[in-house]
């Protein structure tokens, strides 16, 4: 199967196109460079010539504070609804499945129930949370052949992520503040890459949620347990959204995402995030050792 993969330089992107690989199908990744996707002709260009059977499309404006500046908006609503439509539209021509990667952001992060996947409550608190709801109403709106997948707490090799923060900034402090009020569950993209391969080899569409097993945590928890595993001393102080200071976007509170529809679809589950923090350390270790 040829599947195009934008954002192939992002943290999810990069990992799609090596599950593909070592699954024998035939991925193309793409970046800006290749395919700009705010420029409607150029993305029809690229996948008529390309004529792809499938689309895992990771691209997105991700830093979420600096999409509420003035300056920026246009430019995220560009990246994160327009470009996604125009991709849709091709998609639609060519009669290519799209595979759409979204947040638990289009949600009001409110309450303590875990957000189902088909639910429709959509209440976005922020612009990139706005934008990213846009791509999923286009996607949804424009094909039948579609999986919207959301995601939270994204960690990966090929990036930046609150795990490679939690260790530069734990060997310079001997103590941290980090925020106990956001409740979530992290996702190795090492671990997302392989489901989703599994999902764009079916026809099983639809809204899914995935992030990996083990419990539901706060960013408080999540940092102590790096500190845990790394071997480092480092304490963890946890404070309230509010005694962290405000950032510039709202950020949900309540990003517990039920993921039952993927096992009752009859795809795998992800092992548990404790174990996929290990295995990454791991790797992070050896990158290092070859940097």
């Amino acid at each position: 199967m040829k599947v195009l993969v934008t954002g192939v330089k992002g943290q999810l992107g990069f990992d799609a196109v090596k599950e593909l690989e070592r699954r024998g199908h035939q991925p193309i990744g793409v970046d800006v460079e290749e395919m700009d996707i705010t420029d409607k002709s150029a993305v029809n260009r690229v996948m008529e010539e390309l004529r792809p059977d499938a689309l895992i499309h990771c691209a997105a404006w991700t830093a979420v504070d600096l999409a509420e500046d003035e300056e920026n908006r246009e430019r995220v609503r560009a990246v994160n609804g327009l470009g996604t439509a125009y991709l849709a539209e091709a998609c639609s021509r060519l009669g290519c499945k799209m595979m759409y990667i979204s947040t638990d952001y289009v949600f009001n992060g409110e309450g303590e129930t875990p957000w189902q996947p088909d639910c429709k409550e959509y209440a976005p608190l922020s612009v990139y949370g706005q934008t990213k709801l846009e791509g999923e109403l286009a996607v949804s709106g424009l094909l039948e052949k579609y999986f919207i997948v959301r995601i939270a707490w994204v960690f990966g090799l090929n990036g930046n992520n609150f795990i490679k923060t939690m260790l530069n900034v734990g060997k310079k402090y001997d103590t941290l503040r980090v925020v106990n009020d956001q409740i979530g569950t992290p996702t190795y993209t090492y671990d997302l890459a392989r489901l989703l391969v599994d999902m764009i080899e079916t026809d099983r569409y639809g809204y899914y949620h995935a992030t990996n097993e083990g419990g539901y945590i706060s960013w408080a928890e999540f940092a102590t347990e790096i500190f845990r595993q790394a071997g480092m001393s480092t304490k963890v102080t946890p404070v309230t959204t509010e005694e962290y200071g405000v950032s510039k976007a709202a950020r949900p509170k309540n990003s517990r995402l039920d993921k039952n529809k993927l096992v009752a679809c009859g795809f795998a589950p992800l092992p548990t995030w404790q174990d996929a923090l290990s295995r990454y350390l791991k790797e992070l270790e050896k990158q290092d050792g070859t940097n």
